[in-house]
């Protein structure tokens, strides 16, 4: 077997390069709660098709100087038969500026079905408004599922749509946040019906911070 060849400047400062890459591309993800609730906003994004079980609960901010970047959501697919619940919850990617090395995440309160799809994110800018797809209320013997689905738009133009369900159609779109974009949310969510019909999320808002003066 012939040896090996030893290494070369070139071939060290290409391995130096990529462990340096490496670290740089790690992404730190921490859940916010309700720890940057002080947080100031400027308006409050709401729209018009929302469901009626349940009741508004807490919000969550993201911290000072972060926005919501991308989101995820937490879906139960198609129970074929059973009781179907849908979205579950809304779970909001702060980050600062455009470094997105450094993550926070915010959802409020939200159901116990179904699982987290994997993030969505501006290609760059921020979220500024959305809109909900809801399935209207079933009736006393219908399976009710409330909100489905959920779609943002970026500052940068893009459209956004979440991995949910497809029952009911989507309302008319929020208003858009005129300086900074989301920094929060609060969810309308009927709490678990013990064995009954469950819609679990409801209606969402979604807060709007301004961006600091530098």
């Amino acid at each position: 077997m012939a040896p090996r060849a030893p290494l070369t400047l070139v071939t060290l400062v290409t391995l130096v390069t990529l462990v340096v890459l490496s670290v740089q591309e790690k992404v730190f993800v921490q859940r916010a709660g309700q720890a940057f609730n002080s947080r100031s906003f400027s308006s409050v994004l709401t729209v018009a098709n929302g469901e009626q079980f349940g009741d508004w609960t807490w919000p969550e901010m993201c911290p000072e100087n972060f926005f919501a970047v991308g989101f995820s959501v937490r879906v139960e697919p198609n129970q074929y038969g059973s009781d179907d619940t849908a979205l579950n919850g809304i779970r909001l990617i702060c980050a600062q500026d455009e470094s997105r090395s450094f993550l926070y995440t915010v959802e409020s309160h939200t159901g116990y079905f179904g699982d987290w799809s994997a993030p969505q994110y501006c290609p760059s800018g921020v979220l500024i408004s959305f809109q909900l797809r809801v399935e209207p209320h079933q009736g006393t013997f219908g399976d009710d599922t409330a909100a489905n689905n959920v779609r943002f738009r970026c500052s940068s133009n893009p459209t956004l749509e979440g991995a949910g369900m497809t029952w009911g159609e989507y309302g008319h779109w929020s208003r858009s946040c005129t300086e900074g974009g989301i920094c929060g949310i609060e969810t309308k969510m009927e709490e678990y019906q013990g064995g009954l019909d469950d819609s679990t999320l409801n209606d969402v808002r979604f807060h709007c911070c301004a961006k600091n003066p530098q």
